[in-house]
Order: structure tokens, then sequence, then C-alpha cells
């Protein structure tokens, strides 16, 4: 978005897509391997139409967890850059508003509707659709650009390996989880959408389809 922009009809909000994720074990079990080249595909359509790209990470001070700013891995992970001018916001809920000033801006630029993408599909990613179409906003979940892992049961033992835990057959497995979103949050609280339904090209005046 370029920064003399005083307006934005959409904003697309990229969630937690940092490397914090990365030094977990259960990265090998994350849900979605084209979660960076969906979210860079997004992300350059919604700068063609000269919008508004907004990039929240997630911080937990004085944890010493991955999330710790100190730790170093808060930044967003290889392969995905901001632009000069993007917003990027640091968050300490689960949703992308309640520790920010998301919602002052958008409001600012007139700002209608919103696309969600991040991680993870089930928290972060679901709580911000939910959030956002209770403060008036026409949300737009794009499945195919968040990511998830599998969740042990509630009882399980911990200190588990990754093995142990997707061996466990009381695990959520991500395809469920993602399923389950989808179900809660379409008709409700957002449209579900494709990277590919958003960044299709549009026809020109001739009737041939523009890059």
């Amino acid at each position: 978005m370029n920064n003399a922009n005083t307006t934005s009809n959409s904003a697309l909000i990229v969630i937690d897509v940092q490397e914090s994720f990365r030094q977990r074990a259960n990265w090998a079990a994350t849900s979605n391997p084209d979660l960076v080249r969906n979210v860079n595909r997004l992300v350059a359509a919604q700068r063609a139409k000269g919008e508004l790209v907004v990039w929240i990470l997630h911080s937990e001070p004085g944890t010493g967890t991955v999330f710790d700013p100190e730790r170093g891995f808060n930044r967003p992970i290889e392969g995905l850059e901001p632009a000069a001018g993007e917003p990027v916001l640091t968050k300490t809920s689960h949703n992308a508003f309640t520790t920010t000033n998301l919602q002052q801006q958008l409001t600012q630029l007139g700002t209608r509707e919103v696309l969600i993408s991040g991680i993870r599909t089930e928290q972060c990613c679901e709580t911000t659709a939910r959030f956002a179409s209770d403060l008036g906003y026409d949300v737009t979940f794009v499945t195919d650009a968040t990511a998830t892992h599998p969740i042990e049961h509630r009882d399980a033992p911990a200190g588990r390996t990754l093995e142990e835990i997707l061996a466990d057959p009381r695990t959520l497995t991500t395809d469920a989880i993602t399923a389950r979103t989808e179900y809660a949050l379409a008709g409700r609280f957002a449209r579900i959408a494709t990277t590919d339904e958003l960044t299709q090209a549009e026809p020109t005046q001739d009737g041939t389809e523009g890059n």
C-alpha cells in the first residue's frame, strides 16, 4: 500500500506467520506446506490493487518461550517481507484487535472488509475473524492461506514426542480442525474463500484476462 493512500476498502491481515512457530517440534506436522506461497500471492494481489496489508506478530514477553522477543524469533517467517509503509503490529492476545490499534487504523482508512490469513487456523485466525465480524467488518477467511497443527486431547500427558501425539487416536487432526473452523465461521462470521478465488486475473475491457 502506498504511504500516500488515505483510504483502503479492504485489509489483508497476515496473522503470526512468524519464525517462532518453526522453532517448535510440531512444525513438522504443519497442515499447509503452501502457506508462505499462498500468503505471498494474497499480498501481491492486495498490493496490486493499492489495498492495505497488515502484518501481525505474536509476543509473549518474559516467558522465555519462542514467542518471547528476547529469543529473536518474533519476525515474519522466511519468504515473507512487509513493504515500506505496511503496518507491523505486535499483539499479546489471541485476536489481532484487543492489544493493538488495528481497529483504529482500519477505521481511519474507511476499511470495510478484512481478509484473514495466518497461523493458527482455529486459534488466532478464527478468533480474529469472529472479533472482526462483531465489530461490523465483512470478513473473508482464506483457509488455504492459514495453517495449524494437531491438537492433543485435554487429558493427554505432557511432554510427549510428536510421534506419540500423532499416534494417539484422541489427537485432533489438522483436517478435522480446519473443517470445524470452516463450519463454525461460514454463514455466521465469515465468507470462506480460497487463494485462487481471490487472486485470479480480472477481465480487461476487451474481454481477455489481465495479469
